[in-house]
């Protein structure tokens, strides 16, 4: 079964066709990243997928369930997690504050600062963990608009995976970062458990080729081309309206 199905999906703003008949399969594990130029329909299929955009007609299913059209709340409860283009930080909190605060989110329980810290053991050991995980060292008490923006980044990586989801959508991780943040994520989404799917959309293409292991091409909200990044660099038709082409 596929971790997600997405079945002649269809978006248009009246005239608008932002989404057109787009079908895809995401295997359990999968790294699949889309690309397309500017305007291509990219963070409107994320948006249709983590629920922020309802489609105008088609399927999307997770797991074999069909989420279509569903709150982010309970498609987030159904195990898909995303990042966006902006980071979305509590910029006067901790880092581990912002790891807690995800982490009672997913529980259902409101953040509150003043339990007593033995109460909070096993909250703060998973915070620690995930902030291990998208390597974020070992100081959790810095201050989050004290942190590079690539540690803000991998700091909304490690809250998105505070859910334990199953599907993780990345909406331009690497995007205005520094060549050192960009191979820091590299590194970081190379390192994520197979157990997790992810889907990322993603402009530039030492990352896409470094981490895919399928690649989707979207132009004009339709499906070009998908296929290894192998197939990818060797596609003319890709090479034509998009490869080598500023973003």
């Amino acid at each position: 079964m596929s971790a997600l199905r997405i079945e002649h999906l269809n978006r248009s703003f009246g005239s608008l066709v932002v989404t057109d008949d787009v079908n895809l399969d995401i295997a359990p594990g999968e790294r699949h990243v889309i690309i397309g130029p500017n305007g291509a329909g990219k963070t409107s299929l994320v948006n249709q997928i983590g629920g922020q955009l309802a489609p105008s007609s088609g399927h999307i299913l997770v797991d074999g369930t069909d989420i279509t059209g569903h709150s982010p709340d309970r498609i987030s409860r159904m195990g898909v997690a995303r990042t966006f283009q902006r980071n979305n930080l509590f910029q006067n909190l901790s880092v581990i504050e912002n790891l807690r605060l995800a982490l009672e989110v997913r529980l259902g329980k409101p953040l509150d600062f003043f339990r007593p810290a033995d109460r909070n053991a096993a909250l703060m050991t998973r915070a620690k963990e995930l902030m291990a995980q998208v390597h974020l060292g070992s100081d959790g008490d810095r201050t989050v608009r004290n942190l590079s923006y690539g540690e803000q980044r991998q700091l909304e990586i490690g809250m998105a995976l505070a859910g334990d989801p199953k599907i993780l959508l990345l909406d331009e991780p690497t995007s205005g970062m520094s060549p050192a943040e960009t191979a820091r994520m590299i590194e970081l989404i190379a390192g994520l458990p197979r157990s997790l799917a992810i889907l990322m959309i993603e402009h530039d293409m030492k990352v896409v080729f470094s981490v895919a292991d399928r690649v989707t091409v979207l132009y004009y909200g339709k499906i070009l081309a998908t296929g290894t990044p192998d197939e990818i660099q060797a596609n003319a038709r890709v090479r034509e309206v998009y490869l080598g082409v500023r973003h």
